[in-house]
């Protein structure tokens, strides 16, 4: 048996356990749950019964128990957004994301945006954190200061030139604080838009609304920068043009002078080495540029917006080198050989904790002091998460009630069901087997994701030249 599982690259105990698995009885179906969350990595575990019955009757259409189920329990997915937890709810996280940031681009009607929103007015502007000491970079064609030229993957990228002269207290509080810094600035962008274009402030929200959508990246020395599409609307949203004076170059006018104005004040701590009240600002690399409707060679297209945004919702600070999940203490740091630089990030977080407890910052040293949420947009950009989760559920539901032969309430409204459901949580996670039985059904989806990618632009050109 060891020669068989070092064959298959499986320890002894992840191997005998894959055995067990296979022969256990229920395996098909245990298949077909696990293939029904994804390949979810951390799946969770219900136990309970589902009754539905005709409204006017009373009558028992269908019943669920999940005493029939592989280990008597039904595996659900969990939902988690991070990769580095589970890569396949992080697809479908950043799936949602996409479509809701493309929605607020291209114009989606049933996603609440009209295609008329591409005559709007957007920019995808990136506000970054200051210098709290220089590090080792890929400035353009220049060596680094270090006097290195370093390739893309070199591990030093991001780490300071001198751990000890970098201040890394400055540093984890400029995270903490990054989001009350992005709070103040549409409240000044507000203000700046009313000023230039001649307003009382009252006066441009009754004539136009900044609609915006944002996503939270770590950059390589551990500080949160943010990239967000703002837009211009009219009164009523995207359903409206905006008025004639809402233009491209004021709003970037705008974004520039609100960026500048904010300010967040750290007060001062004697005993923690901050002498005088420290102000936040953002730093001074900010980029705005116009989104453009189509490719013609650009950069900034719509779809690359869309695509980029996605991609930075599902990763968080382990992209650093720390972990995603909290840290209990000092020691934890050694035991999960956390590198020098995000070690020290973590460290000052913990040390700075009873300086300022509102703060929280022991509770989020693995997130390098950062609190905030990684993905948030304005009320009236597009449609929400919640929606379209909301539309894939409709969907799923509509199957199963295919399946079942049950009736349909938008086919037949008369024909109206009742369910009574009743769960209970009973636990989460696989054994040994199971997550490398999840891990494969993850790789097939995804191989045939990639697969059926490839294939449609073919596809596209067989038809255009059929045509």
């Amino acid at each position: 048996m060891s020669d068989t599982a070092t064959q298959a690259g499986l320890d002894p105990a992840t191997f005998t356990d894959v055995l067990r698995v296979a022969g256990a009885p229920g395996f098909d179906r245990l298949q077909d749950q696990i293939r029904r969350t994804g390949g979810c990595s951390d799946p969770i575990h219900l136990q309970g019964t589902t009754v539905t019955r005709d409204r006017a009757t009373g009558q028992a259409l269908h019943s669920y128990c999940t005493d029939t189920e592989p280990g008597g329990t039904l595996r659900i997915a969990c939902g988690n957004r991070r990769a580095s937890r589970c890569p396949a709810c992080a697809w479908t996280y950043a799936g949602d994301t996409y479509h809701l940031i493309r929605a607020g681009l291209v114009g989606d009607p049933d996603k609440g945006t009209p295609p008329t929103v591409r005559d709007h007015p957007r920019v995808f502007a990136t506000l970054t954190a200051p210098s709290f000491g220089p590090v080792h970079n890929r400035p353009a064609n220049r060596p680094c200061r270090c006097g290195s030229r370093h390739p893309e993957d070199a591990p030093e990228l991001g780490t300071p030139l001198d751990p000890y002269a970098y201040d890394y207290g400055r540093a984890v509080l400029w995270n903490n604080h990054a989001s009350d810094l992005w709070r103040y600035f549409t409240i000044y962008l507000r203000r700046e838009i009313a000023a230039r274009a001649g307003l009382t402030q009252k006066a441009a929200r009754e004539q136009s609304r900044v609609s915006f959508g944002k996503v939270a990246e770590y950059q390589k020395r551990g500080a949160v920068h943010f990239h967000a599409v703002i837009r211009f609307d009219g009164p009523d949203g995207p359903d409206t043009p905006p008025p004639a004076w809402a233009t491209l170059d004021l709003l970037d006018g705008a974004i520039r002078a609100a960026a500048a104005r904010v300010r967040v004040i750290v007060p001062a701590n004697d005993e923690y080495g901050f002498i005088n009240d420290w102000e936040l600002r953002w730093g001074t690399q900010l980029d705005v540029r116009p989104i453009q409707a189509f490719g013609n060679g650009e950069e900034i297209t719509e779809q690359a917006v869309a695509s980029y945004v996605a991609k930075y919702a599902t990763k968080a600070a382990e992209t650093t080198g720390t972990v995603d999940r909290r840290i209990g203490n000092k020691e934890a740091l050694i035991l999960l050989g956390i590198p020098e630089h995000p070690r020290r990030l973590i460290q000052a977080c913990l040390d700075l904790h009873d300086a300022y407890p509102d703060r929280k910052l022991r509770d989020w040293a693995h997130m390098l002091g950062f609190r905030g949420h990684f993905s948030t947009k304005s009320r009236q950009y597009s449609t929400t998460l919640g929606a379209l989760r909301q539309v894939r559920a409709d969907y799923r539901a509509a199957q199963h009630r295919a399946a079942l032969d049950l009736p349909d309430p938008e086919q037949n409204p008369e024909a109206t069901t009742l369910t009574l459901a009743h769960w209970t949580y009973a636990g989460h996670g696989h054994t040994p087997g199971e997550s490398w039985l999840a891990a494969n059904i993850r790789r097939d989806i995804t191989q045939n994701r990639e697969l059926a990618r490839q294939e449609l632009p073919m596809q596209l050109d067989m038809e255009g030249a059929v045509a």
